[in-house]
């Protein structure tokens, strides 16, 4: 029939109109900010930076356990160009102990960020994610809209608590990086000490 979705789409609007002031399973809006509606899990707004803590409640750890290693290929894949970043001229130990490179600034300018996730897309170390906290305006339109590293950092708990099933993949696949790169280690230490045995059992006879 001419016109049957028209009627339909009218009857469904006129159904939540008239069903909002007797069903509260029908109301389309809220009283924010009174009231708040939970983000939905793939939510995304600003990034921000993960860290891993060794004690989730020391709030210092975060420069201890980034885990951007200043690689800057999230600067300059970044469409708009708001990340800036600079590399530190040595290195320091990382949350698993290794040696690696840091930003000494990591600032993210969120007036000009176009949220596209690019950067999370490409950073080869899990270190970028996208946050769900949107409120942040200010009335200082320039520095308060430029975040430095401190402002963008996170924790790995964090990243659990707004984005569960995602950071859960996430920790396996680095959980599963960790145990191969050690069972190499391991294979390696011990075909060393293989050969130490063997050069010198060989100058023994």
């Amino acid at each position: 029939m001419l016109g049957e979705g028209i009627i339909k789409g009218m009857a469904e609007t006129a159904r939540n109109f008239f069903g909002s002031y007797f069903s509260p399973d029908r109301m389309t809006t809220v009283e924010y900010p009174e009231q708040r509606i939970a983000a939905y899990e793939a939510a995304r707004v600003f990034p921000f930076l993960v860290y891993d803590s060794k004690k989730p409640e020391d709030a210092a750890d975060w420069e201890s356990g980034m885990r951007c290693v200043a690689c800057q290929i999230c600067e300059k894949e970044c469409p708009p160009k708001c990340i800036y970043i600079e590399k530190s001229t040595d290195k320091k130990p990382d949350a698993l102990g290794k040696p690696q490179f840091y930003p000494t600034r990591f600032d993210i300018d969120i007036s000009v960020c176009m949220s596209c996730q690019i950067c999370v897309e490409v950073c080869p170390f899990e270190a970028i994610k996208m946050d769900t906290e949107f409120e942040l305006s200010t009335g200082d339109r320039f520095g308060g809209l430029l975040l430095d590293r401190k402002q963008l950092a996170k924790s790995n708990e964090y990243y659990h608590q707004i984005h569960l099933t995602e950071a859960n993949g996430v920790d396996a696949r680095l959980a599963a990086e960790k145990a191969k790169a050690g069972a190499k280690t391991k294979a390696a230490a011990a075909a060393k000490a293989a050969s130490v045995a063997a050069a010198t059992a060989g100058e023994g006879a």
